[in-house]
């Protein structure tokens, strides 16, 4: 039979491989991979239905199709049970056979094209929305990818506005648990007690209110992964349960005496100095050891400016399609502005600047005139890059001659007006008024012959 089946396949282009019994087989399976398998149920010492078992452990997509001499409905639906793709009973014809292999390979063909369709989409928006090419995002990125897969905390610290959340997806979606559940934790929302039942979940009449059981956060997010957002913002009471639930990975609802076990991974980010609020006494000490297993240190957009032109053109591309409007980009006299912004808000202030952009602009690109006025006034300056001389320096100079040319290039930017130069400066009005006094800047009105307060061309003037 073995013989047949051999010679029937192979002259319609199969590739075969023979064993005489169970143990012959188990050997091919485990030394490479095959697409489907022939078994009769009847073998010496190893029984077909216990193959068919041993085979899927190796390859649970094998496609194993069974052969018997007693055509009996309850070995069918065992073997159906355990794996089988389908069961021929002997004497079969040879269009029977072929008809039931042919699909059986057509279904692992699909499962392989599946799968393979999954990982390029996996990696294709493996980092969907974090957009960078900069050496620092590139070691962002690197360190995701090394880290995600495994079981370890991490800590994800960085400004407001950095994209801590999306680096925490991204770690989820690149890690062996991105079929489950990816929760996220308000930390710093909500008073200590609500905080409690929705991590721990309560049962009935633990509280007033509380009519009912409910699960918590760590019940949900089982097998999966949970964020903690601005976890420096947890009360140090439940900085103590937090910490005694990622040791042992077990807690009890509120009000209740059983204990649940969960399989949890922790990501958790912060933009405050976790340290130095361990050294005054905000956080445990035990806490942030035991979150900083792996630490992700997101970059300030302003330190990472050449990423802005790559972010316009996602933002631009998203928020286009959302509001269904013609779209491509921005002028380059836009674009200028942007690069010349510091960011203070990070990519967060980005994408809402474009946003802003894309709804209220009538042309194909958001033009300088549709940037805030906050950015496209702010002047720009670049602290120089000093190095001090053998003979050595007089500080207190140079910190006045860059106050002074900080202060002029800001009173140009807001052609004279002091109170706008104070916002931008951070100052009281009084303050730089003060500080102009001191350096002896002439306003820009007055090198022009203006005095504050009287327009450009006198009355009369041609």
């Amino acid at each position: 039979m073995r013989d047949v089946l051999q010679t029937l396949l192979e002259q319609h282009g199969h590739e075969v491989r023979l064993a005489a019994d169970g143990a012959e087989a188990l050997v091919l399976a485990q030394a490479q991979s095959f697409d489907a398998a022939i078994v009769d149920v009847m073998l010496p010492e190893i029984g077909g239905i216990e193959l068919l078992e041993e085979l899927k452990k190796l390859d649970a997509e094998l496609a194993v199709l069974m052969i018997t001499a007693f055509a009996s409905v309850e070995t069918a639906i065992d073997a159906m049970r355990k794996g089988a793709f389908d069961y021929v009973a002997k004497p079969f014809k040879h269009d029977e056979l072929l008809h039931i292999l042919n699909n059986a390979l057509k279904q692992r063909r699909l499962q392989d094209e599946n799968r393979q369709l999954r990982t390029a989409l996996k990696d294709q928006a493996r980092f969907t929305d974090i957009v960078g090419k900069s050496p620092r995002m590139l070691e962002v990125f690197g360190l995701i990818t090394q880290a995600a897969p495994s079981r370890s905390t991490i800590l994800v610290m960085g400004e407001s506005g950095t994209g801590k959340e999306l680096v925490a997806k991204a770690i989820h979606a690149n890690s062996n648990r991105a079929d489950k559940p990816f929760v996220v934790v308000n930390s710093g929302n909500l008073p200590p007690d609500l905080l409690e039942s929705n991590l721990f979940g309560h049962v009935r009449g633990a509280f007033t209110g509380a009519i009912q059981a409910k699960k918590g956060l760590f019940e949900i997010a089982d097998r999966g992964t949970l964020f903690f957002d601005e976890i420096g913002n947890i009360p140090v009471d439940t900085q103590a349960k937090l910490l005694r639930v990622m040791q042992e990975r077990e807690f009890m609802r509120l009000g209740g005496v059983d204990t649940l076990r969960v399989d949890v991974r922790i990501v958790a980010a912060t933009n405050v100095d976790l340290k130095r609020a361990v050294e005054e006494g905000r956080f445990r000490e035990d806490l942030y050891y035991r979150l900083n297993v792996i630490c992700v240190q997101l970059p300030p957009l302003r330190n990472r400016k050449e990423d802005i032109p790559a972010l316009v053109t996602h933002f631009v591309q998203k928020y286009a399609e959302e509001n269904e409007k013609l779209v491509t980009g921005v002028t380059p006299e836009a674009m200028q502005v942007l690069l010349d912004y510091d960011w203070p808000g990070n990519v967060r202030e980005l994408e809402n600047v474009i946003e802003r952009g894309v709804v209220l602009t009538t042309d194909e690109q958001i033009d300088r005139g549709l940037i805030p006025d906050h950015v496209r006034q702010t002047p720009t300056f670049h602290v120089p890059q000093l190095v001090v001389p053998p003979e050595g320096i007089n500080l207190r100079d140079v910190i006045s001659g860059f106050e002074r040319r900080l202060i002029e290039s800001t009173l140009e930017a807001t052609a004279g007006v002091q109170k706008e130069a104070a916002r931008l400066l951070g100052l009281k009005p009084t303050t730089l008024n003060e500080m102009i006094k001191r350096h002896n800047i002439v306003l820009p009105r007055e090198r022009r012959g203006v005095k504050e307060g009287e327009p450009a061309v006198k009355s009369g003037s041609p």
